[in-house]
């Protein structure tokens, strides 16, 4: 059994400088944000990884993260239990203006990093004039050999839903792009695609309905948290509303049984331990999460875990 997990891990800054006046702005943009606070998130997040793989058996072979703010903190994520710096990095800087950026952790030990690249995207936002450009996170892709098969994974972190949903039209936009490069892939070649991110949109929504599909309607791609979505589960919370933006998508290639990569499609889950889960019973049942607003909480993330399960 193998398992692939997405985690958005909420603003994994490394310490602030300390600001010389009280108000003045912070790298982060989070309040009295230090090395204590930033050395038990680290702690936090690799034991999440640890209580996935007590309660797996396994340790996931590759995890897709967002809103991470640059290598140092995946390095010193990396060096801790349970992954004892056998697991490497895929990341590239992106000219988010909040600073996240999308990475990619795996196992030395099963794949092999063939190609990656930043798919950066701009968006005009005055006159046409190239001086005034908006900037999203990058959608991080990645060409991975897991034993001597090819598996194609991209990791998005989409525009948010803000502002009676402004940034709608650059999801559209960068969707309509990552699904041009999924249907070359599948067109061309017998590899594997992955699509896995926080969307900021749900799986029942146009979107993500539509990038399952061919132009000639044709399936290509599975979403396995449909299922899940429709049935009530939820990855992260907006006030009252529950919300699965955080979602794994699949080529059909995962659901053949006659496929030759030797991983086939078991099932997928939100992994929502209690030991993960906020302890204000107000809150049951949410993320434990690590601000709110400018609170600190101290907790893991505003977003559970999600993963597949693979078959061998």
């Amino acid at each position: 059994m193998e398992l692939f997990t997405f985690y958005n891990v909420e603003n994994l800054f490394l310490p602030d400088i300390k600001p010389i006046h009280k108000l003045d702005p912070t790298k982060s943009g989070l309040r009295n944000w230090d090395e204590r606070k930033y050395n038990n998130k680290l702690f936090k997040i690799a034991n999440v990884f640890q209580l996935i793989k007590e309660e797996n058996g396994v340790l996931p072979f590759l995890i897709g993260l967002s809103e991470v703010s640059g290598r140092k903190v995946l390095e010193d994520l990396v060096k801790m239990d349970p992954f004892h710096s056998e697991f490497g990095i895929v990341h590239y800087n992106s000219m988010d203006e909040r600073k996240v950026d999308v990475a990619m952790l795996y196992d030395k030990s099963k794949i092999e990093v063939i190609d990656s690249e930043a798919i950066t995207f701009f968006f005009e936002i005055k006159n046409k004039n190239t001086e005034y450009y908006d900037t999203t996170r990058d959608v991080l892709y990645s060409k991975l050999k897991y034993k001597g098969e090819i598996i194609n994974v991209f990791i998005a972190h989409l525009p948010s839903k803000r502002e009676k949903d402004v940034n709608k039209p650059k999801r559209d936009f960068i969707l309509a792009e990552i699904r041009n490069r999924i249907l070359n892939i599948v067109n061309s070649s017998n590899e594997h695609v992955v699509l896995c991110g926080d969307f900021n949109e749900n799986p029942d929504d146009e979107n993500l309905t539509n990038i399952l599909y061919d132009d000639n309607h044709n399936k290509i791609l599975e979403n396995p948290f449909n299922e899940l979505f429709s049935t009530g589960n939820f990855s992260t919370f907006h006030y009252k509303s529950g919300l699965l933006f955080d979602q794994i998508i699949l080529s059909k290639s995962f659901f053949n049984d006659h496929n030759n990569i030797g991983l086939s499609f078991q099932s997928a889950e939100i992994f929502k331990s209690e030991k993960i889960s906020s302890r204000n019973k107000q809150f049951s049942g949410r993320p434990f999460r690590t601000y709110a607003g400018t609170r600190y909480l101290g907790g893991y993330s505003d977003h559970f875990p999600v993963f597949v399960k693979f078959k061998e």
